[in-house]
């Protein structure tokens, strides 16, 4: 399959001539859509149709981040103002009720998502609560119950999975013990293996997820150079050994401050570490083709789980 390592995102509603030339000719591994890209039910539909068109492939990878509440991109369009620690709550007091209605919630969202194209939704955040968890993170996480955000986890892929939805578990190896918003800093979690292993990774752990995104932290006490997304002791000892997760890696946004080089360097940075598929959110043009230029097809590896999602969704 031959793609290019990168998801890209857009400018606006409609396609630019230059986004078009991108998709066409460019091959980008897949898209991702933003508040700016969707004003109407009507427009996202012609969106999601004409990259699918353009890029010859009816089953192109389309994403977007819709959790709920704090982050929804379609919030214009759906209301569906329930954040995760809702769920975390409600699985606490009543566990079949909880179930029961969290399948009828990521039901409802899917069908909404399956009209209007999309085939890839940024959730479950996997991410345990702490006392000290910065507020980026919040009520996006289930619960600082490691064992109720694993079940919600997993409830949220099989849930997804039904309806030909992709999820993408995040932010691995967990982002609940950074205190600080990894989208203006590089959050520094002093913690020892021992302790994240117990509480931060333990959610992540024999996932059945197909896709992952990374967290822009930096473990001192694993790689005290390099932030995950950078850190190729991290991805291999751990995302991959410890944790054992064997979908694709995708690192999280290039241009978030924590990573403190420019893009080209954190782009190349990121699959020479050990992600398969870089993210772009800003959507600028000129950024996305200097970016698909610098990076390579994607591998044989990466070729074969793309296939895979692919025939998920038949």
């Amino acid at each position: 399959m031959k793609k290019k390592a990168l998801i890209v995102s857009l400018n606006g509603i409609k396609l630019s001539k230059m986004e078009k030339i991108l998709l066409s000719k460019e091959k980008p591994w897949g898209v991702i859509l933003f508040k700016r890209n969707l004003k109407s039910r009507k427009q996202i539909k012609n969106l999601t149709r004409n990259i699918r068109n353009l890029t010859n492939d009816t089953k192109f990878p389309i994403i977007i981040d819709e959790e709920g509440e704090k982050v929804s991109r379609l919030k214009n369009i759906i209301n569906h103002s329930v954040s995760a620690s809702f769920f975390g709550n409600l699985l606490k007091k009543n566990k079949d009720f909880c179930s029961k209605t969290y399948q009828e919630y990521i039901f409802s969202l899917s069908k909404i998502l399956n009209e209007l194209g999309i085939n890839i939704n940024t959730i479950p955040v996997l991410d345990v609560v702490r006392k000290n968890t910065n507020k980026v993170i919040g009520n996006r996480s289930f619960s600082n119950d490691m064992k109720i955000v694993k079940q919600l986890g997993k409830l949220t892929l099989k849930y997804l999975r039904k309806k030909k939805i992709a999820g993408i578990i995040k932010h691995i190896p967990g982002h609940g013990a950074a205190k600080v918003d990894s989208h203006k800093k590089l959050p520094k979690v002093k913690l020892n293996l021992k302790k994240l292993n117990q509480i931060d990774f333990y959610p992540f752990k024999l996932s059945e997820a197909k896709l992952a995104m990374t967290a822009h932290i930096l473990y001192t006490k694993i790689d005290n150079r390099n932030s995950v997304t950078h850190s190729k002791k991290v991805i291999k000892e751990i995302i991959r050994k410890k944790i054992g997760f064997k979908g694709i890696l995708i690192s999280d946004d290039i241009s978030m401050k924590a990573l403190k080089y420019d893009l080209i360097t954190n782009a190349t940075k990121s699959i020479e570490a050990g992600c398969n598929l870089v993210l772009y959110c800003a959507g600028k043009t000129s950024d996305n083709f200097k970016l698909i230029k610098s990076l390579p097809y994607i591998d044989k590896f990466t070729s074969k789980k793309t296939s895979e999602f692919y025939k998920f969704l038949m």
